[in-house]
This record gives C-alpha cells, sequence and structure tokens, in this order.
C-alpha cells in the first residue's frame, strides 16, 4: 500500500485533474466576482459623486441666493452687469459648469454662455417658485447636468428671483474616472492574490488526490467500498497519530464486536491496544469469543508515515480443531509410549521365562497390570465422560515422560460435564493440565495435581502444581495478553480458558498458597 502503487488505471488526461478542475473554476468565479466588485465599486464611486455634487449644487445656489449682492443686482437698472462678473468668479472658484440668475419668468440674467443671457431657462422651476430649494438631473443646453434651484427672496420674503447651480454629468464623470486607476488597481491585485491562492489550493489538491481526475476518484470510491464490504478478512486503517481509525470495514466490526460511529485504538481488545505502531506478523489474539490470527502493517508514502493497516483473520474454528489435535496427538503418544513400556515389560517377562523363572515372571507382569488398572478403574469409575478419562490418562502418561508426577485427587467426582461441553472440558483441562506441566518444567520432584468435581452447587477445577506460581496481577496480564509467537501456541492456553470461563459466567483465579493453583469454578 504504498502511495501511488494503489491508483487507479488512468486515461492520460492530466487537465482533467480534479485539482486542474476546480483551479479553472476557481478562477473563472473569481474573475467573475472582482470584475463585479469592480463595476459596483464605479457605480458606488459614481453614486457617492453624485450626492456629493447635490449637496454642493445646493449648498452654492443657496449662498448665492442669499448674498446682498445678488438682491441688489436683481434690483438695479441691469442685473446682468452686476450679476454676471459676480456668478462667474464663484463658478470658477466653485468648480460649477453654470450658475444662473434668472427672473420668476425663467429670463435668464446670467449665464456661463454669454449668448443665452436674457434666453428662457431650460429647466423645471415650479417648486422653486414655491418656496422649495430642490435638485434634479437635467439636460439643458450645456447637456446633462445636476442642478439646484432656490428662490432669492426680498426684505418681506417675496419671491423676486431664483438661482440655479449645477454641474454636467460629463464632469462628474471626470471626477469618476480620476478614480477608477486606483478600482482596478485594487481589483487586479484581487485578482492576482485570488489566482496565486488557487494555484496553492490546486498544488494542495494535487497532493492529496494524487493527480486524480473527478472520474477516477470516483471509480476508485466505489472500488473501495465495494473491497472492504465485500472481504473476509477485518480491516482497520488508522490515521498517522495511531489513534483513530479511519477504516473499519464490516467484518473488523463482527470479529471485534465493535459499535457503529467512529472507532479508537482504545476501543480494540486490550492485546491489541498494547500492539504499538510497528509491524505485526501472524500473532494469535484471543478475545472473549474468538481466536484471531493479526497483522499490522506501516503505511508509507513519499517516505512518509500517513498510518498503519491491521488486518484480522478469524482462526476460532481452526483453533478448536487445532485443539483436538493436540487431544489426540497426546493420546496417541501416550499410546506409543504405553506399547513402548509394554514390549519392554512383554520382553522381561519372555526373558524370565526362558531362564526358568515362572513364577517371579508372573508375578511382575500382575503387578504392572494391576498398577495400570487400579488408575483405569478408578477414573472410570469416578468420571462419567469417556474423552475426560481418555485425557487424563493421556496426561498421566504424558507427565511421566517429562519426570512429572501427575495425579487425580481422590475427591474428584463428575457425573457430567454439564453446563460445559465435554470439548470445552477437555479444552479446559488440557490447557490448564498443559499449563502447570510449562510451569514445572524439569524440575526435581516436579507434580502436578489434578481434581475435578461436580457437586449440586458448582462444577470445581481445581489444577495445582510444584511451581512458583504467578501472582494475581501477573495471571490475569497473562489471561488478557490473549497472544502468542509461540509456534505450537501453548501461550493461548490461558486466554482459551479466560475466554470459555467468561463466555460460561464462571470464575477463574490463581493462588499461591499453600501451593500453586489455578482454580475454575460453574456455579450451577
Amino acid at each position: 500500500m504504498r502511495g501511488r502503487n494503489a491508483r487507479v488505471g488512468r486515461k492520460g488526461a492530466a487537465r482533467r485533474t480534479l485539482a486542474g478542475q476546480v483551479f479553472v473554476v476557481q478562477v473563472l468565479v473569481l474573475a467573475v466576482v472582482i470584475a463585479a466588485g469592480a463595476v459596483l465599486a464605479v457605480l458606488q464611486t459614481r453614486r457617492v459623486q453624485d450626492d456629493a455634487t447635490r449637496a454642493e449644487v445646493v449648498d452654492i445656489a443657496v449662498a448665492v441666493a442669499q448674498s446682498p449682492s445678488t438682491l441688489a443686482g436683481v434690483r438695479s437698472p441691469d442685473p446682468t452687469a452686476m450679476l454676471q462678473p459676480v456668478t462667474e468668479a464663484i463658478r470658477i472658484d466653485t468648480g460649477m459648469d453654470f450658475i444662473v440668475v434668472m427672473a420668476p419668468d425663467r429670463t435668464r440674467y446670467t449665464h456661463t454662455e454669454p449668448d443665452r443671457i436674457g434666453k428662457p431657462f431650460s429647466g423645471n422651476i415650479d417648486r422653486a417658485l414655491a418656496g422649495e430649494t430642490f435638485t434634479e438631473t437635467y439636460t439643458g443646453t450645456l447637456g446633462p447636468s445636476i442642478r439646484a434651484v432656490t428662490p432669492v427672496r426680498d426684505e418681506s420674503g417675496r419671491i423676486i428671483a431664483l438661482v440655479s447651480a449645477g454641474v454636467t454629468r460629463t464632469h462628474i464623470w471626470v471626477q469618476v474616472r480620476q478614480q477608477l486607476p486606483l478600482i482596478l488597481l485594487a481589483a487586479a491585485g484581487g485578482l492576482v492574490l485570488a489566482t496565486l491562492s488557487s494555484l496553492l489550493l490546486r498544488r494542495r489538491l494535487l497532493r492529496q488526490t494524487h493527480g486524480l481526475g473527478p472520474s477516477e476518484l470516483r471509480a476508485m470510491y466505489e472500488h473501495h467500498d465495494a473491497v472492504l464490504h465485500s472481504i473476509h478478512e477485518g480491516l482497520l486503517v488508522f490515521d498517522k497519530s495511531d489513534e483513530h481509525a479511519e477504516v473499519v470495514n464490516d467484518q473488523a466490526r463482527l470479529l471485534l464486536d465493535l459499535p457503529e460511529g467512529p472507532i479508537t485504538r482504545s476501543d480494540l481488545p486490550v492485546s491489541l491496544q498494547r500492539l504499538g505502531t510497528g509491524v505485526v506478523r501472524d500473532e494469535m489474539h484471543v478475545t472473549p469469543e474468538r481466536v484471531l490470527v493479526v497483522n499490522q502493517d506501516v503505511v508509507e508514502h513519499d517516505g512518509r508515515r500517513i498510518g498503519t493497516v491491521l488486518t484480522l483473520r478469524d482462526h476460532t474454528e481452526l483453533r478448536d480443531v487445532l485443539g483436538e489435535l493436540d487431544s489426540v496427538r497426546g493420546f496417541a503418544e501416550s499410546l506409543r509410549a504405553q506399547a513402548h513400556e509394554a514390549a519392554n515389560r512383554l520382553h522381561t517377562v519372555v526373558t524370565m521365562v526362558e531362564l526358568g523363572r515362572s513364577r517371579e515372571a508372573v508375578n511382575f507382569a500382575t503387578a504392572e497390570l494391576e498398577l495400570s488398572q487400579v488408575l483405569i478403574d478408578r477414573l472410570t469409575g469416578a468420571v462419567a465422560e469417556p474423552a475426560v478419562v481418555a485425557l487424563l490418562l493421556g496426561k498421566v502418561e504424558q507427565a511421566a515422560e517429562y519426570g512429572v508426577e501427575l495425579t487425580v485427587t481422590g475427591d474428584t467426582l463428575l457425573d457430567t460435564t454439564d453446563p460445559l461441553t465435554p470439548h470445552e472440558m477437555v479444552t479446559l483441562l488440557g490447557n490448564l493440565i498443559d499449563n502447570a506441566l510449562d510451569e514445572v518444567g524439569h524440575d526435581e520432584d516436579a507434580w502436578v495435581e489434578v481434581t475435578v468435581r461436580r457437586d449440586e452447587s458448582e462444577l470445581f477445577v481445581r489444577v495445582a502444581d510444584s511451581g512458583p506460581g504467578m501472582s494475581e496481577e501477573l495471571f490475569t496480564r497473562a489471561t488478557e495478553r490473549g497472544y502468542s509467537t509461540k509456534t505450537d501456541h501453548h501461550g493461548l492456553g490461558l486466554a482459551l480458558v479466560r475466554r470459555l470461563v467468561a463466555r460460561h459466567g464462571g470464575e477463574l483465579r490463581a493462588r499461591r498458597e499453600p501451593e500453586s493453583a489455578v482454580i475454575v469454578r460453574f456455579a450451577r
């Protein structure tokens, strides 16, 4: 699972990558947005300029109308001679395109173009004649303009003239145009920044999508989803922190009994939480319900660690079969040992007969038969389940080969294995005895003692040995560990026992005094 090896087959069109399409669309959208913004900025500037012009022409018109020189000029015999120089000076100083003083009948006293003096004013004056100051946009002799019209009153308040001041649209556009370079510069800067940010985004998307196009990503997702739901192995993919599972397939949830929703490492069984972040190969793990083979690999891309992949295979049935095979193998080894021993004894008896010691030969053969028969008779009388009898007889012979004395206590009494099945009882006893034999090893005077008892209140199993035993903490850790790298899988023994005991609601504990022992109880 290294980088580009996971790619879907591409069709050779780099321009059709998801990152490229996003880049083109984003640049186009940003260009349209910035252009619209620039147009709106121009319109807003024009609107602001219009508002400022209206306020300005009103102020100038009112100032001229209220000037004493205007009132004196209107009353003079030659208003134009007195007012034209004054209004032209004011117009030039204020930047107005025209200032017109007129009679109430529209006759112009002043105008920017002298040849229009004496002609009627082209515009609306009705509201001014009514005493109101107002503004309007009107196309007059100088072209479209924003103008203000206000009345001139004498001392009694009577309207004796009107004043109009205005600025042409051409003049206003010149003012707006002066701000265009700044607006265009801002728009160009915004477009450059937007393009650079889009390039950075494209680069990030290329890295994250590995240059795949939308159709390839869709195909990859569909294949990915189909594979996850179809494979019969559990699969968990953790992120680079190794805490959060980014992928959990259905089989993994089934094998580990995981809930729906997000999964973290802490949701896994204890043994899987302790795997670490390294490579793991074919480790056996025991959960309350299953025996699993676990593998873990580190996922890298371009030399960077991006997470871990954990795979699980269900070996519960295989482990059960191996358990039965171990039992059969034990029986076979026991029979082989007995056959070998019987051959030795038979050879001894024959030799003694040939030497003429018939009585001694009979006594020797009888004593050996009685010793074996006593154990068989005692076990078959105390234990009703043949499989358990066979297991115990086999373990006695196996222990003897190891130089360990294995005894079945006299209070052993088992009329039925309930609540366990015979197979579960063989698994329980076999693993506990094997664990005890491993503990005593090849010590001198090593011994193992087995008690199996079922009464009205409980099913009781006790396996004691001459070994040092385990502390409660060590025993708990051994049963929770749930994995072994031993080739014979004996390290799974206590974990398998714990799984079986938990399944039936029993009690499993270890003690060290007065001797090392493991005790299992199942309430009836």
